[in-house]
């Protein structure tokens, strides 16, 4: 496994990171999901992505057990906060004071753990105050409930604004975690430079666009049963990519992953960790070798020449629009 700072802060992270999103306490059973989980300890994986809001809560769970008896200084462990987890209260939701700092205490009961390494705004919330916002996150850092801030989702001007604060509040505001994949690019353009001159990076999910970049759907035929494509909660995610333009052009992408030596998806993980503004990719799994594929992409370095073709293969089903930056519903 290889490492790299997170931003300009002194935290490392794995190159690949294991999240639990649509899989813990949903899409698989316990014991799958902790073989999943020992899979990414033994394969070298310190960073573990999860949210109070996957799974209604059970996903922090399924990890905090899964992690438990695990060297805690060892493991960066990174959850997040925003959307609602309980019965739709008035503040069972957002950024405010009382849900942040609520969530996290509940988070960190869930997780089995003192303290939260990377602690997210799942999105951004135009209804409450950022000041409001960044002085709750400052408040967990001073009581060593949290020891990094980050964000998900948030476009340009919001990272902007809220690093302005970061730096007046003396806390460490580190990473972006937005969408990012060979099909996905909308970052590159304002979320990407806006992170360098203010000194976060990005941890990325949907590295294989939710399994697209595997080349398991074929164009003209129907969706493998059991895949996401056929999940209640995962189809949404992964519809904007089943057209057939897409499809027929990721399957001319196996030939080249093959010259490289690589799987497609091991290509498609290693061609996000190429940005290097990236620091981590994260990765799912609903078995253990999917696991152990994944993290064959870290270390990898791919030749100008081939991210040329990948560019050119890809012409015109590439979405890079950055106004399509994933906004709170």
């Amino acid at each position: 496994m290889e490492f790299r700072r997170l931003g300009r802060s002194g935290l490392s992270v794995s190159e690949i990171a294991y999240g639990n999103w649509l899989t813990h306490g949903s899409q698989i059973e316990e014991e799958q999901a902790q073989a999943c989980i020992r899979a990414a300890l033994d394969a070298g994986i310190t960073t573990f992505d999860t949210a109070d809001v996957y799974a209604n809560t059970v996903a922090e769970s399924v990890l905090g057990r899964g992690l438990a008896g695990q060297r805690r200084e060892s493991l960066e462990i990174c959850t997040k906060v925003f959307w609602p987890t309980g019965p739709g209260g008035p503040n069972d939701r957002g950024l405010g004071r009382k849900h942040i700092i609520e969530s996290c205490h509940a988070s960190l009961k869930r997780l089995q753990t003192d303290h939260i390494d990377l602690y997210q705004a799942h999105r951004f919330d135009p209804t409450v105050p950022l000041e409001e916002t960044m002085s709750a996150f400052a408040d967990l850092v001073r009581q060593g409930k949290v020891l990094y801030v980050g964000v998900s989702e948030w476009n340009a001007e919001e990272i902007t604004r809220g690093a302005a604060l970061a730096r007046e509040l003396r806390i460490p505001f580190v990473s972006n975690q937005p969408q990012y994949n060979m099909l996905w690019r909308v970052i590159e353009a304002q979320v990407v430079p806006a992170s360098e001159r203010e000194g976060l990076s990005q941890i990325v999910w949907s590295p294989i666009a939710q399994g697209v970049l595997t080349g398991k759907y074929k164009p003209g035929q129907p969706p493998p049963a059991g895949s996401r494509a056929t999940d209640e909660n995962g189809s949404r995610f992964v519809q904007r990519f089943l057209r057939d333009e897409v499809l027929e052009r990721v399957a001319r992408l196996e030939p080249l992953a093959a010259q490289a030596g690589l799987t497609l998806a091991q290509l498609a993980v290693a061609w996000v960790l190429q940005n290097p503004n990236v620091s981590s990719a994260i990765v799912g799994a609903s078995r253990p070798e999917q696991v152990h594929e994944n993290v064959k992409a870290a270390g990898v370095k791919l030749d100008a020449d081939l991210l040329t073709e990948i560019d050119s293969v890809l012409l015109g089903v590439v979405e890079d629009d950055p106004r399509l930056t994933a906004r709170a519903g």
